[in-house]
């Protein structure tokens, strides 16, 4: 269907829907013109009349007890309506949520008493708001709000008083608002010392992998947490009152965005972040570890802490901490002594302040085309001590997508080298015990379809290649030409994190050197086991792991290795670039094995 007062139809609007989902390339061109759609009965009736689904379905006000007249007044409105003076309409209006409000409890009646105001508030041209003037406060925090209403059509309306939730804060009036004239005032009251924090509530208990843990049960299924501060704007109408209830915001002036809206957070007086989310010991050797205190409002002192596992060792006990102004940042150090053997567990810092021990970090989410989100995250970060052997130390890597297995990479040892351009050739990788290409190098790094031919020379000559997952789509090599022997990537994945990893061939030497893999270095990984893998390949490949999804079938081609001429070439679907940076002991093994491949002494 064309729309003409938008110029688009249905299928371009579509397909501008789609194209917002950016994390996941959903972009897709408009299609004009008529497509037929095929919907299949699966319960009831089929409509006698099929160009309406809805037929034999009452969707009037006649199906609300006492509906009816409501239902005949709103159409005599919209027959009368006149776009030009919406005001006109507003008594008509007024009498059918009088009308409203007297039905009895139900769904409807919330719903269309929420449609109902908006469509007044809209017909009178009426604004108002309530803002606070900083965009966070702490509980207990006394905090300054501007106020403004303005009506712009002519209606007769009083306003009667302004209040708060949570607060004393309550202003009467009795004003008669003049067309188009603004009314402005300014208050200050404190919040309640009990007011709870305005974090996603599903968000504030520890919960298992994919399932929030809620225990209220009024807030589940609400996609936010209510705002506990709320501006009442109680008016008289026509002579019938009528209250408008509104979020407390803050609102700022972008150079370039204009007017910017953003909602009023109730936060802690200090948050308190670790510098890294994973801390890998390779070794029993100690490691600085920073914790960055934040103030959430002014005048801020107390201790910091850093809790670490069972057997592990830090010092000091506690570092004090004093910051002047709200939003301001200093840095704590500690030293952290990891146990003898291998071992995990969490870091976490905690801020004492007044007496009360805070252990969140400040986490803000911003995007243009949603307001912003605050988030007060547990701060503890995943301490590892890995039983961990390596050969070799330096390492090429090449940038694909995005992720963070360099820095991963570098935690444990290796000298990781960015390449990229003119040094991806034969003679310069000579120097390095591996070569890696990054999460999806071969969509997105142009160099690639230039130097493929440098990376298989450098194999050749002795190097090893270890390419991490890439699509089957907008590849800039052929996967023909991605190997020394052609193979072809699939859409099979693993998505089961905790999916059974079988050794297919357990005695080869990328399992066994220099750190013995067993089916439980694959315990504890995240999110998935894998994806894109091969689903065919050359016989010169050899594939090393088995897993699938339950129900499906084997999928073998997680973890393929060949042999090509005096080196090595290895290709994998698996998750190391989510596992990694997760702190996972047996990815690290697992990795360092394929970067030493090749290396073991010879019998």
């Amino acid at each position: 269907m064309y729309y003409p007062a938008l110029g688009k139809s249905n299928t371009e609007i579509a397909a501008e829907s789609r194209s917002m989902h950016k994390c996941q390339g959903f972009g897709s061109a408009g299609v004009r013109g008529s497509e037929p759609e095929y919907l299949e009965l699966l319960k009831g009736e089929m409509p006698k009349e099929k160009s309406n689904l809805f037929e034999g379905i009452n969707t009037t006000w006649s199906r609300v007890p006492g509906g009816a007249p409501i239902g005949a007044l709103l159409a005599k409105v919209e027959a009368g309506f006149d776009p030009n003076h919406p005001e006109a309409s507003v008594p008509q209006l007024m009498q059918a949520f009088r009308s409203m409000e007297q039905l009895p409890d139900g769904y409807w009646k919330r719903v269309k008493l929420v449609e109902i105001k908006n469509v007044i508030q809209a017909c009178l041209g009426l604004f108002h708001e309530a803002l606070a003037t900083e965009p966070s406060a702490t509980p207990g925090e006394s905090i300054a709000f501007r106020v403004e209403v303005i009506q712009r059509l002519g209606a007769p309306i009083v306003l009667e008083n302004v209040g708060f939730t949570s607060l004393s804060a309550d202003t009467a009036f009795a004003l008669t608002l003049k067309v188009n004239q603004r009314v402005n005032w300014s208050a200050r009251s404190a919040l309640p010392k009990d007011m709870p924090l305005s974090d996603p509530y599903w968000l504030r208990e520890h919960h298992p992998i994919g399932l929030y843990t809620v225990s209220d049960q009024v807030l589940r299924g609400l996609p936010e947490t209510p705002r506990q501060l709320k501006a009442q704007f109680r008016y008289s109408i026509a002579g019938v009152p009528i209250t408008f209830e509104s979020e407390v915001a803050y609102k700022d002036t972008d150079p370039v965005r204009g007017e910017v809206y953003q909602p009023f957070e109730i936060t802690p007086p200090v948050y308190a972040q670790l510098d890294r989310k994973v801390y890998i010991f390779a070794s029993a050797a100690s490691q600085k570890v920073q914790v960055s205190v934040k103030a959430g409002k002014q005048a801020v002192s107390g201790n910091v802490r850093l809790e670490a596992p069972q057997g592990w060792k830090v010092e000091p006990l506690q570092v004090p901490f004093q910051i002047k102004r709200k939003g301001e940042e200093v840095q704590l150090s500690f030293t952290v002594t990891p146990s003898a053997g291998p071992s995990d567990g969490m870091l976490t810092p905690y801020a004492a302040v007044e007496g009360k021990e805070y252990h969140q970090a400040l986490v803000q989410v911003k995007y243009d085309h949603i307001p912003v989100q605050t988030v007060f995250a547990d701060a503890h970060s995943r301490a590892v001590r890995l039983d961990l052997r390596k050969e070799g130390t330096k390492v090429g890597y090449i940038a694909g997508a995005g992720d963070d297995v360099p820095d991963n990479l570098r935690a444990i040892g290796y000298e990781v080298t960015m390449l990229r351009g003119n040094e991806l050739n034969a003679d310069n990788l000579r120097q390095f015990d591996a070569v890696v290409t990054g999460v999806r190098a071969y969509n997105t790094n142009d160099d690639l379809q230039f130097r493929q031919s440098q990376l298989l020379e450098y194999v050749k000559n002795g190097g090893t290649l270890l390419i991490q997952y890439n699509t089957n789509s907008e590849l800039r090599v052929p996967v023909a030409e991605m190997g020394p022997y052609p193979f072809r990537i699939s859409r099979d994945r693993v998505t089961e994190e905790d999916a059974e990893m079988r050794l297919l061939q357990p005695g080869h030497p990328a399992l066994n050197f220099p750190n013995k893999i067993t089916p439980a270095d694959f315990e504890g990984w995240v999110q998935e086991r894998g994806l894109y893998f091969p689903d065919q390949w050359d016989k010169n490949y050899e594939a090393l792991l088995s897993c699938n999804d339950q129900g499906e079938t084997p999928k073998d081609g997680a973890l393929l290795v060949a042999k090509y001429g005096e080196g090595h070439f290895v290709y994998t679907g698996l998750s190391f670039f989510r596992e990694l940076p997760s702190g996972v002991p047996g990815a690290f093994r697992l990795f360092a094995n394929l970067i030493s491949i090749g290396k073991a002494p010879k019998p």
